[in-house]
């Protein structure tokens, strides 16, 4: 049932998904306006009245990164200056979630400065999707909720209609959600052990804890930027003896150059949801795309009527 009263304005970063988002919801992408002058500063105009309204924005902070999460400060600074009553940051793709620790002497908990950010501007509320690092939600003081991208890619891999199936965590960090998938689609799993000696986005595949010889190994995570992790995975899973593999990743970032690698590499599917749209590259034929519209969608009608998000997602 269409609900007037949802504001939904998209940043530039998540056009497409923002009017699905509302085609879902029955109701109209609200106007705004974003430019970029020539020195690189980014002005931002609410294009109708929010005053006393509960207002979501949607912006992924990606390509390019820095550009795409001053957007959102900005455009959360001008719907609070605009008396919205309060202002809910939906980012489908929170870039700075792989910033959440300090393991190296003398860095940035980069995570941390964007949440002081966020909540210094006035932001009431971020949703996103599959945060790199779900402890991430305790560096904000404020309501964060992280949507799962499971049900979505698992629903269409049981539509395609695969079997024999063999879940496979892209590595050790990611067992755990790994172990939630091959839950929902009823199916065994493996785990990838590596090293990352360095900052090259490259790992090394140590072993796979787990039977793969003769099935689909399908590998997950949670994204996918260079596609080095899940190519070496996929070689080394070949080697075991895996008849197929297949990958099933939440956001697809894809850096310049990651397509064309995919592509020559032992991967025969991979699949995304559509929560990242600005890339430097079209996709190929190797790409999938799920969309999560409605899972989105569903989450900020429940937060507008005040209803439970983790309902969402009850086994």
């Amino acid at each position: 049932m269409a609900d007037e009263e949802i504001l939904i304005f998209s940043g530039t970063a998540s056009m497409a998904l923002t009017k699905s988002i509302c085609e879902w919801l029955e109701v109209p992408v609200r106007k705004a306006h974003c430019r970029t002058f020539s020195d690189g500063n980014t002005f931002v105009q609410v294009g109708e009245n929010v005053r006393g309204h509960d207002v979501f924005i949607i912006q992924s902070t990606i390509h390019r990164t820095n550009d795409k999460f001053m957007e959102l400060l900005f455009w959360v600074d001008a719907f609070k200056r605009a008396s919205a009553a309060t202002v809910t940051a939906v980012i489908p793709y929170f870039s700075y979630g792989k910033g959440d620790k300090k393991d190296e002497p003398r860095v940035s908990i980069r995570a941390r400065v964007c949440a002081d950010a966020l909540e210094a501007v006035g932001c009431d509320r971020v949703v996103t999707m599959d945060l790199h690092s779900p402890q991430i939600q305790g560096f904000f003081r404020i309501p964060v909720d992280n949507l799962l991208g499971l049900r979505a890619l698992g629903d269409q891999i049981r539509k395609d209609g695969y079997d024999d199936i063999v879940v496979v965590a892209a590595d050790t960090g990611f067992a755990e959600e790994a172990r939630k998938f091959a839950r929902y689609l009823g199916a065994p799993v493996a785990i990838s052990v590596k090293q990352r000696p360095n900052h090259n986005e490259r790992a090394e595949v140590i072993d796979i804890i787990g039977q793969v010889d003769g099935k689909i190994a399908l590998l997950v995570d949670d994204f996918v930027i260079s596609g080095g992790t899940l190519i070496e995975d996929a070689h080394y899973l070949m080697k075991k003896g895996a008849k197929k593999v297949m990958a099933a990743v939440t956001h697809g970032v894809f850096s310049e150059g990651a397509l064309a690698r995919l592509g020559s590499s032992d991967i025969d599917a991979l699949y995304v949801t559509d929560s990242v749209e600005n890339r430097p590259e079209p996709l190929t034929d190797i790409i999938r795309i799920v969309p999560v519209a409605a899972c989105f969608g569903e989450a900020i009608q429940r937060i507008s009527r005040r209803e439970s998000i983790s309902a969402m997602f009850k086994d």
